[in-house]
């Protein structure tokens, strides 16, 4: 059965669908290596002094086999370091290398311009209601009756 009109969760994914899809498309234009929206949502969960692999899979939600690969594709690409977690000798941290760093105030960057161009298309009203929407607190997840 198909629905005349989109429901919240798929218009937010398509949402972030085309931010994602602006970002890649903009950052390979100026000659950054293209990451996936998995290993770009990384960098802004990562804790300045590190984070561990299954904390970093606990804020995305994803299992740690999914964040180890996209952890791992970032150290080979020379955007992250593992170093020694001083409180466990067993794990390792996660951070951000300078030209992690680097390339992620680029990233920011661009997703600014990207904003920009999409409150151009849609108003700025409209963009800025979106943000403000978007940023006020929802509370815990409901759990509703059915219908």
């Amino acid at each position: 059965m198909t629905e005349t009109v989109q429901n919240l969760p798929l218009l937010l994914a398509g949402a972030k669908r085309w931010l994602d899809d602006a970002l890649t498309a903009s950052m390979r234009a100026a000659g950054e290596q293209p990451l996936s929206s998995a290993q770009g949502q990384i960098f802004a969960l990562l804790d300045a002094e590190g984070t561990t692999v299954a904390e970093l899979a606990r804020r995305l939600g994803v299992t740690r086999q999914t964040a180890h690969q996209a952890v791992h594709g970032l150290l080979a690409l020379g955007l992250l370091e593992q170093v020694p977690d001083p409180s466990s000798a067993r794990n390792r941290l996660i951070r951000i290398t300078t030209e992690g760093t680097r390339v992620h105030r680029r990233a920011q960057a661009t997703l600014d311009v990207i904003e920009g161009v999409l409150a151009d298309r849609v108003g700025v009203a409209q963009a800025t209601a979106l943000r403000t929407a978007l940023t006020l607190p929802r509370g815990e997840p409901p759990v509703v009756e059915a219908p």
